[in-house]
């Protein structure tokens, strides 16, 4: 029987048209070996799983007016979109510096770009945080330019292991670095209501917090575990029934959404991250140095502006975005994702 030829397993095949699990979408999660289904998604409106569409790459170049031999530093690398784009511009004579702190996510983007043609001699990819961008310029000199893109990437909300989204099935993890901190479910095992309601209000801007804050505190002093996205989902939806049946569907997805970004923020001190990041931005940038940040909610895009608008008075900044600047009609068709994005700029004087 040892000699016995083992069942050769087939790969899991889509079922039917449409796949409907991460795993089915094994064309999507190749782009390189299934271009024309990679393709046809993208033409529909959808990003693929495993992938992620930069956002306002044409705004932000416009902007930057990088120049071959300037030094760049991409702050949140992500699946490498900007980065690559930028690096055209320096017509490999210069140097991009990419941060990211997603143990999982690094290690594809420097083998994808690498495959691109853009190795150590152009690139240097570190595992940090954007918080110690003054680590960086320490050794790196001052940037010319600098770009933050503060969304999360599409390949870790379409992971269901990551468990950034409410609507699969995953662990209820929310963190960028699941190899740090502790993740949202350990969080609301010791929270209480207030901090709870708090936090729902200041990340989110939650209107249902007290009902979802009352929800999941019950449910943690029976001792159940909250450690799924789903079960999250369900103590949302429980906490909404007294909505309108007419208005419950839509009010129960937004509360979702809202409720796991607060989570989000929260495990990963995004709002502290990014304070810090505003605060050592000037002195990492040249004389003329340009910078342009990405937000994609109001919480962010206040700490931005108010921080541009301090330095600008200050004399810090010679120029800043009076006004945002927003994805066109065009690009949100293309990139649903896009819709919330808010682009601000400044230029070191």
């Amino acid at each position: 029987m040892d000699n016995q030829e083992q069942k050769h397993k087939r790969r899991v095949r889509y079922k039917g048209t449409h796949p409907k699990t991460y795993k089915e979408k094994y064309k999507e999660l190749q782009p390189e070996k299934y271009p024309e289904t990679v393709a046809k998604v993208i033409q529909k409106g959808s990003t693929p799983v495993g992938m992620h569409i930069s956002i306002c790459v044409k705004e932000i170049l416009d902007f930057l007016q990088i120049k071959p031999g300037q030094t760049g530093l991409d702050a949140t690398l992500g699946y490498g979109g900007h980065t690559l784009e930028m690096m055209k511009c320096l017509k490999s004579q210069g140097h991009m510096y990419a941060l990211d702190v997603d143990p999982i996510e690094i290690v594809k983007t420097r083998e994808r770009l690498e495959g691109l043609g853009f190795g150590s001699d152009i690139l240097t990819i570190l595992q940090l945080n954007f918080a110690d961008i003054d680590q960086v310029a320490g050794k790196a000199g001052a940037f010319d330019f600098v770009l933050a893109d503060l969304g999360v990437s599409s390949m870790q909300i379409d992971n269901p292991d990551r468990g950034f989204s409410y609507k699969k099935e995953g662990p209820l993890d929310l963190r960028l670095n699941p190899e740090k901190g502790i993740s949202a479910a350990e969080r609301l095992r010791t929270i209480s209501k207030e901090e709870l309601m708090g936090m729902l209000i200041d990340n989110s801007d939650e209107p249902y917090a007290e009902e979802i804050s009352h929800g999941i505190i019950s449910e943690i002093k029976k001792g159940k575990e909250i450690s799924t996205t789903t079960k999250l989902q369900q103590i949302i939806g429980d906490a909404l029934e007294f909505v309108p049946a007419d208005q419950r569907k839509e009010a129960i997805k937004k509360s979702c959404q809202r409720t796991f970004q607060a989570l989000r923020i929260d495990v990963n001190s995004e709002f502290e991250v990014l304070y810090q990041f505003l605060e050592k931005l000037p002195d990492v940038l040249t004389k003329g140095g340009r910078v342009a940040i990405l937000t994609f909610h109001s919480g962010e895009d206040r700490l931005v502006k108010k921080s541009f608008k301090q330095l600008f008075r200050d004399g810090v900044y010679s120029e800043i975005a009076t006004e945002v600047i927003r994805p066109s009609a065009e690009e949100c068709n293309i990139n649903s994702r896009a819709r919330s994005t808010k682009m601000r700029w400044a230029i070191k004087a």
